[in-house]
């Protein structure tokens, strides 16, 4: 279950989205894994970062998907470094 808080999608075009705990995670464990990392240190990883973004976002009534994007590579950056290179290149490299 989403938080009721709304994610402003990058363009705008596209309609708001209620923010999404397991869409994060799923998003961070991926960049982990391109990284080639053991399945079960991305899951670990993924889950102390969208619990540090949970906490911030909880604060707010709106957030843009940039937002999400740039503090879940911040706290990424102290958990696994070269996964937080590659998490906000991830759609733009695919």
């Amino acid at each position: 279950m989403g938080l009721a808080i709304d994610v402003v999608k990058r363009s705008g075009k596209r309609p708001t989205e209620a923010f999404d705990r397991e869409k994060l995670l799923r998003s961070i464990v991926a960049a982990c894994l391109s990284v080639r990392t053991p399945e079960g240190e991305a899951e670990s990883t993924a889950g102390l970062v969208t619990d540090h973004v949970t906490l911030w976002v909880v604060t707010k009534p709106a957030v843009t998907s940039s937002d999400l994007r740039r503090q879940a590579s911040t706290h990424l950056q102290r958990y696994h470094p070269e996964a937080a290179y590659f998490y906000p290149r991830h759609k733009i490299i695919i």
